[in-house]
């Protein structure tokens, strides 16, 4: 009786142990479901389905599939931290990535060490963040807003526009950027003439676009992120506000997520931006063909964003050997491993990704229509952003 009690006891341990082994691996996807962010959220989901598909169809992780759990939110701070606690602690993913503005990265951040959780960011910018704000468990695989200038730093020696006008989000992001581009306009020995600030939700933008028109620059930066970026676009068109530059330079608003949209308003305008579907290398080519396979498009860069974060993730937790949080965030931390985008380093002294650049062109291929044409590709080495001395996680 009682070697039949043993033999059924140490069978239901194996049995209860076989069953936490194959409990699938819970990665969290945040995402915005209102608000101008909100245009990127379908690419975010889409990247991310490709991503757990993929890794699954190889074998998964630690003997385990993945599973992807979601939440979205209206893209306040207070909602972000919201949705971001329903997938720690109600749906059991300690990490997470997704759409995140500076805002609500901001938000998110200082929270994570409390929450048990890591966040690996796919879409904020502000220098903050892996600067005077950043946080052990916080990590970021899009370029924060000195690397955007650095990318343009070499396009501006090159540009005859001595003055410049500068169009920006009035939020965090579009505050840091102005100050930085107006530090290299004047590196460059150029000026910086007008800063105009506008809400980046505004449903009519015709009384900034009105500031600009008086005595224009040489040249306009713009930074005007999501539908805003539409937005601007549309109503400057009677205006004929781009037209009135030389050089049109700008950050987050003009890309393939948008231009169908915008047309071909935007054509002539260069921008900087993480990604381009036509970037060279095999595991690029097999993405894009994997990707236009199961969503009958190109992939955009929150696409290939997305799809590398969980390419940094899925390598730290195998180098990890585990799915705790202290040990993949010490994995992740200075992680170098290969990307659709090629090699790339999650920077041990802020977490901040190095990797490429890339400069495009707006066009106009017909009557009404844009697309883009890929100028350079630009080294990490090139617009890699210097260590923040002020972050202290």
């Amino acid at each position: 009786m009682i070697r039949k009690f043993l033999i059924a006891a140490i069978a239901s341990v194996v049995m209860q142990g076989s069953a936490i082994a194959q409990e699938n691996v819970k990665i969290g996807l945040i995402n915005f479901d209102s608000g101008p962010f909100a245009v990127f959220a379908p690419f975010i989901r889409d990247g991310a389905t490709l991503a757990i598909e993929n890794l699954n169809a190889r074998g998964g992780v630690l003997g385990r599939k993945y599973e992807l759990v979601s939440q979205s939110h209206a893209g306040t701070p207070a909602a972000a931290l919201a949705a971001a606690n329903r997938l720690v602690e109600q749906q059991g993913a300690n990490i997470f990535t997704g759409l995140s503005s500076s805002s609500t990265s901001l938000a998110l951040s200082p929270r994570l060490a409390a929450m048990n959780a890591i966040f690996v960011d796919t879409t904020s910018a502000s220098d903050d963040l892996t600067g005077k704000s950043c946080q052990a468990n916080y990590f970021r695989v899009s370029h924060n807003d000195s690397a955007f200038v650095n990318s343009l730093r070499s396009l501006l020696k090159e540009n005859p526009a001595k003055t410049w006008d500068l169009y920006m989000a009035d939020y965090a992001l579009g505050h840091d950027y102005a100050k930085k581009f107006t530090q290299l306009v004047e590196e460059n020995g150029g000026k910086v003439q007008k800063v105009v600030f506008s809400p980046p939700g505004a449903p009519d933008v015709g009384s900034f676009i009105s500031q600009l028109l008086v005595k224009p620059a040489d040249g306009l930066m713009v930074l005007y992120p999501g539908s805003a970026g539409v937005t601007l676009a549309k109503q400057q068109q009677p205006f004929g506000l781009f037209s009135k530059y030389k050089t049109v330079f700008s950050v987050f608003s003009t890309n393939e997520m948008l231009i169908d949209a915008q047309g071909d308003t935007t054509a002539g305008i260069v921008s900087a931006q993480s990604y381009f579907w036509s970037m060279p290398g095999e595991r690029n080519a097999a993405f894009v063909k994997a990707f236009e396979a199961r969503f009958k498009r190109k992939p955009t860069f929150v696409d290939a964003d997305t799809y590398i974060s969980f390419e940094l993730i899925h390598q730290a937790i195998a180098n990890a050997k585990s799915t705790d949080t202290a040990a993949v965030r010490t994995a992740l931390s200075g992680l170098k491993t290969a990307t659709i985008v090629g090699d790339v380093e999650m920077r041990a002294a802020d977490h901040q990704i190095l990797r490429s650049m890339v400069i495009t062109r707006a066009i106009k291929v017909a009557e009404g229509k844009g697309d883009f044409a890929v100028r350079e590709i630009q080294a990490m080495s090139k617009v890699a952003p210097p260590v923040g001395s002020d972050c202290k996680k």
